[in-house]
């Protein structure tokens, strides 16, 4: 498989989970801009057929490579960016919940369904795309892991996917700031993740992001209830340029943290 193919299927898979992502490029599109992809991002468990290092060969089969690790204390995660063959592609960010550091409650649930992946679930690509590999949580355990750990409980219903894309600001003709495109997108009736500011970083790390608050997207769990749960969200950011005049290529992990919580129950 080639890039191209990859972010086709990913492109379309995200947008069934996230209308707003195709709204707002559209938007941006018809006032003549450029949208380009600065990264995107998934999350998976660090246990079972999934987890980030038997991830990891199918990205590098695309052609991308290791930048830097990352970990997130207070979330239990851990995290790889990669950077793409070619200035047109997109980052990626991978990052993979610490399952064991859980309540015993909370890893009973998740091994259960951990336990239900096919041994070959990572064979090939496709595993970015295909979402659950598991039948859906009940209620009742989506919201006793929600109490822990929200990233948990996303996993739990949404399943191994895209959660986020992310425009590039520097890409933009017409608007400069995150502040700018801040007010484009909620002028088109999305809200912004506020948590730890609308604008995340600052030129002092070389990067400053934001995001939506994710879309929401009615779902069955396994006793029959349905209910409405946060889906995906768009990200935004913009780089800056190092003393030695090269554009920043990593991740800010105090940003990347808060938004994450773009997908926090807005219920």
């Amino acid at each position: 498989m080639n890039t191209s193919e990859f972010y086709q299927q990913i492109w379309q898979d995200y947008i069934k989970m996230t209308p707003q992502a195709e709204a707002i490029e559209g938007a941006l599109r018809m006032r003549g801009e450029t949208v380009l992809n600065d990264h995107i991002a998934f999350r998976t468990f660090n246990q079972g057929p999934a987890r980030l290092a038997t991830l990891e060969p199918l990205i590098l089969a695309l052609g991308y490579k290791r930048f830097e690790p990352y970990y997130f204390a207070g979330k239990k995660l851990d995290a790889m960016g990669y950077t793409p063959p070619s200035s047109d592609l997109p980052r990626i960010f991978i990052s993979e919940l610490r399952v064991e550091e859980l309540s015993a409650e909370s890893q009973a649930v998740l091994q259960r369904l951990i336990g239900q992946m096919p041994v070959d679930t990572a064979a090939d690509a496709s595993v970015f795309w295909r979402g659950r590999a598991w039948l859906a949580p009940t209620f009742a355990d989506y919201k006793m892991l929600a109490a822990e750990s929200e990233y948990a409980a996303w996993l739990s219903i949404i399943g191994l996917r895209v959660n986020h894309f992310t425009i590039s600001i520097n890409a933009l003709a017409q608007m400069s700031e995150v502040a700018d495109l801040n007010e484009f997108v909620e002028a088109l009736g999305f809200n912004i993740n506020a948590s730890g500011g609308r604008v995340k970083g600052s030129p002092a790390v070389l990067l400053e992001q934001s995001s939506t608050l994710a879309s929401t997207q009615e779902f069955e769990f396994a006793d029959g209830d349905r209910h409405e749960v946060s889906t995906c969200y768009y990200e935004f950011a913009k780089r800056y340029c190092d003393d030695a005049g090269q554009l920043y290529q990593g991740f800010v992990a105090a940003s990347a943290d808060k938004i994450f919580e773009s997908t926090d129950s807005q219920g």
